[in-house]
């Protein structure tokens, strides 16, 4: 939790943009969160595991366990409806997929897009109250993404497409190479997505230097125990292992920070412009 008091609205603007907390308060106390107007829960150690903000539209979902429900693949390559990067990213890596793969590969993408559009792409004030603002909003967090031996490199591909979306800085750890086109489009000018660094390596080697690990974890396959047993219960690591699935609502969440920002738009119950216009 954190809070400022000022009456600036470019200083508020900046503190808004730099400040690495769960709950953010603007002209009011930073106690007493309200179940959905500030829904509590954040960043660091105020969030521990995999879990959601308590009180938030999230928190539910992360309590239970998700399983992929397969479709039958629509018979064409065409893509639409997805984002410039989002799109090469599946384009790129279809150069390592069946069609199968690829078709379940653009399918999630969508879902993602949809996810996107109605859940985390745009901040929300869902109490409407007026004399205080507060609203949700969605932040990329950095991701380390594991295949491990034996994994389809389609669900590889397909958290890449979900990384790219979000704009997630992602390092990845693969037991098999990935389509050299794909690689390719990470150091373009304009890259698909935000690749710090892709290791090639065995499920062994991947858990010899699984110490060094800290954050968001996400693996495809593998095992979870012994991953959790090499990273000695660290609570800086938050390890995603359910199956892949195609639902954006449910894997775009890794990728992101639930933030809560609410800020006082009244001055002594006269309105406050400037922090009701405030872009949050």
């Amino acid at each position: 939790t954190a809070g400022i008091h000022s009456l600036d609205a470019g200083e508020v603007s900046r503190w808004l943009e730099r400040v690495e907390a769960g709950n953010l308060y603007v002209n009011r106390g930073i106690t007493g969160a309200v179940v959905q107007r500030q829904p509590f829960g954040g960043w660091k150690r105020s969030t521990v595991g995999t879990g959601a903000k308590a009180g938030g539209p999230n928190y539910v979902l992360t309590l239970g366990r998700w399983a992929a429900v397969e479709e039958e693949p629509v018979n064409s390559i065409a893509i639409s409806g997805l984002s410039r990067r989002v799109a090469s990213v599946v384009k790129r890596g279809q150069a390592g997929l069946d069609f199968e793969a690829f078709d379940r590969v653009r399918r999630a993408a969508e879902s993602d897009e949809r996810a996107w559009a109605e859940q985390y792409g745009t901040p929300r004030d869902v109490s409407g109250l007026g004399v205080e603002r507060n609203v949700l909003r969605y932040l990329p967090a950095p991701v380390t993404v594991r295949l491990s031996e034996g994994a389809p490199l389609g669900h590889l591909v397909r958290l890449i497409a979900a990384a790219s979306l979000t704009r997630s800085p992602l390092t990845i750890s693969t037991a098999v190479p990935l389509p050299t086109p794909l690689v390719e489009s990470f150091d373009e000018a304009l890259p698909t997505a935000i690749v710090e660094s892709i290791v090639i390596e065995s499920d062994a080697a991947w858990l010899a230097r699984a110490s060094t690990l800290t954050g968001r974890v996400r693996i495809i396959g593998g095992d979870a125990a012994a991953l959790a047993t090499a990273v000695g219960g660290d609570p800086d690591v938050a390890i995603y292992a359910g199956p892949v699935t195609t639902s954006g609502r449910i894997e775009l969440l890794p990728f992101l920070r639930e933030q809560s920002v609410t800020i006082t738009a009244h001055r002594f119950g006269n309105p406050d412009r400037e922090m009701a216009a405030l872009r949050v």
